[in-house]
């Protein structure tokens, strides 16, 4: 009796394995079928601006709702931020965009393209990068920032190339988290915003920022496969268990204080440096899109 519970229970655990590793076998091949795809866009002809404002647009936008030059991205000089790891998914690290760096391997109109489509020099997609975040800014704000990062000096520093384990190229074909990039921009019809204004309509668009970890509905809630030191993304939405009870002036300490109103930390996770360098029409778009959307209970992402 004893051997024939043993010999199925050995069978269910083989068929388990088997299935376990045709499931990660599967996307593993799905995944790098993806990423190895050639994207057929054409690359545009710029013509960069050269004036000051124009810099000093790409800067700003670079250091907030483009977020490149931030410690958790590219870094300030754009040589390499800090290395982020995500547990079991793997370690990111961004490259050195500088001319001594990668950025000088590209034209301006293949970094044109890079932050419209998500497309490398190669054709190929970009990994991790959150250009979906960001590309509906219109062409002169895009070349603004190109303008702005060809300005910053060369660095030879070579940071190393990310790692994405067999866990996040699972997670990302679930759609659980974003590697492959290419794949989740509609080439043919990117959004295009209206001119910067302090209304919820241009908040929208700033609001994509949010929803990688706080979801579609900016209702937060556990962020499938994050580590344990990162706390679930609280929520955004006017409701009981999210910012019902905030006001404008809240929002604002909280961003410059990294603390709640009612005295919590917010989590080093949250990219504060971006929101801190909007300026205020962002913040005030951002603030009425939020008061906008549907009450949800904390959870439905």
């Amino acid at each position: 009796m004893l051997f024939k519970i043993l010999k199925w229970l050995g069978l269910f655990v083989l068929l388990v394995v088997l299935g376990l590793s045709s499931f990660v076998g599967f996307h593993g091949i799905r995944y790098g079928q993806s990423m190895a795809k050639t994207y057929n866009l054409p690359i545009p002809k710029v013509a960069l601006p050269a004036d000051a404002a124009a810099l000093a647009r790409g800067k700003h936008l670079a250091f907030s709702l483009g977020g490149c030059a931030t410690a958790d991205c590219h870094g300030p000089n754009l040589s390499g931020g800090k290395e982020v790891g995500f547990g079991p998914l793997g370690v990111m690290r961004s490259s050195n965009i500088t001319r001594g760096g990668v950025g000088g391997q590209y034209t301006d109109g293949e970094l044109f393209r890079l932050l419209r489509h998500g497309i490398t020099r190669t054709g190929k997609s970009v990994l991790f990068m959150p250009v979906q975040d960001f590309n509906w800014l219109p062409e002169k704000d895009l070349l603004a920032i190109i303008a702005w990062v060809r300005s910053v000096p060369p660095s030879s520093k070579s940071p190393a190339p990310m790692q994405v384990s067999w866990i996040g190229r699972i997670f990302d074909r679930l759609d659980w988290l974003v590697f492959d990039v290419g794949r989740r921009i509609d080439h043919k019809n990117i959004p295009q915003a209206p001119p910067p204004a302090p209304t919820a309509h241009y908040g929208s668009f700033i609001a994509r920022g949010c929803q990688g970890c706080h979801g579609d509905h900016l209702s937060g809630g556990p962020i499938p496969g994050a580590p344990p030191n990162i706390p679930p993304p609280t929520n955004l939405t006017p409701h009981e268990t999210g910012l019902k009870a905030w006001t404008i002036q809240d929002f604002r300490k909280a961003i410059a204080t990294a603390r709640r109103p009612n005295g919590t930390t917010i989590h080093s996770f949250m990219p504060l440096e971006i929101l801190k360098n909007m300026n205020e029409i962002e913040l005030q778009a951002l603030w009425n899109h939020l008061r906008s959307l549907p009450p949800r209970p904390l959870g439905q992402r």
